[in-house]
C-alpha cells in the first residue's frame, strides 16, 4: 500500500539551536515527500539563532539551512500548528521534560544524542560533525522505513485519537 500522506515529524531538544535543527534540516533535504521535519526547543535561544557551528557543518555537508532558526514547542502545541504524527526527544533532558499535550496525540519515540555544544570542541574540533553524522544514521533509518511501517505509525496516532473523542 502505497502512502500519499506526508509523515510529520517534531524533534525536540532544549534549545533547539544544534541537535534537533540539524535532524529537520537533514529530514527534510533526504526524505523527499514522505516526511515534514519540524523543530523546537523547550527554552529555545533568546535571539532564534542556531548555533553557528550547527550551520556550518550543515552547509559544508550539503544541507540547505535557509529559514532554519530556533523556535519554542509552544508553536508547535496550538490548534492551529501542523499536526504531527510523530514527536521524537533528541536529548536526555527533554525526553524527561513534561512536554505539552500534541494535538492529535502523535505517536512518540526518544533518540539519545549528547550536545554537542556541551563536548569538549579543544580535545575534539569535529564534534559537530560526529554529532551531524550520529543523527543521520537515525535518519537514514526512518526514511528506510516501509510505507506500509509509515502508514502503522499514522494508523496508530490516528486511531488513539479516535478512542480519545
Amino acid at each position: 500500500m502505497t502512502s500519499s500522506h506526508t509523515t510529520n515529524v517534531l524533534f525536540i531538544c532544549n534549545s533547539n539551536a544544534a541537535r534537533s535543527l540539524m535532524v529537520e534540516a537533514l529530514l527534510n533535504q533526504l526524505a523527499g515527500e514522505r516526511f515534514h521535519a519540524y523543530s523546537a526547543g523547550s527554552t529555545p535561544a533568546p535571539d532564534g539563532q542556531p548555533d553557528p557551528r550547527t550551520l556550518k557543518v550543515l552547509q559544508e555537508g550539503g544541507i540547505a539551512t535557509e529559514g532554519l532558526r530556533s523556535k519554542s514547542w509552544g508553536e508547535f502545541a496550538s490548534a492551529s500548528a501542523p499536526s504531527m504524527d510523530l514527536i521524537v526527544t533528541l536529548c536526555d533532558e527533554a525526553a524527561g521534560e513534561t512536554c505539552p499535550v500534541w494535538p492529535g496525540r502523535p505517536a512518540t519515540a526518544h533518540w539519545s544524542h549528547p550536545d554537542p555544544r556541551a563536548l569538549d570542541a579543544q580535545r575534539d574540533p569535529d564534534v559537530f560533525v560526529h554529532a551531524m553524522y550520529a543523527i543521520r544514521r537515525h535518519i537514514d533509518l526512518l526514511v528506510a522505513l516501509p510505507d506500509a511501517r509509515i502508514e502503522h505509525l499514522v494508523l496508530e496516532s490516528e486511531a488513539a485519537r479516535i478512542g480519545k473523542s
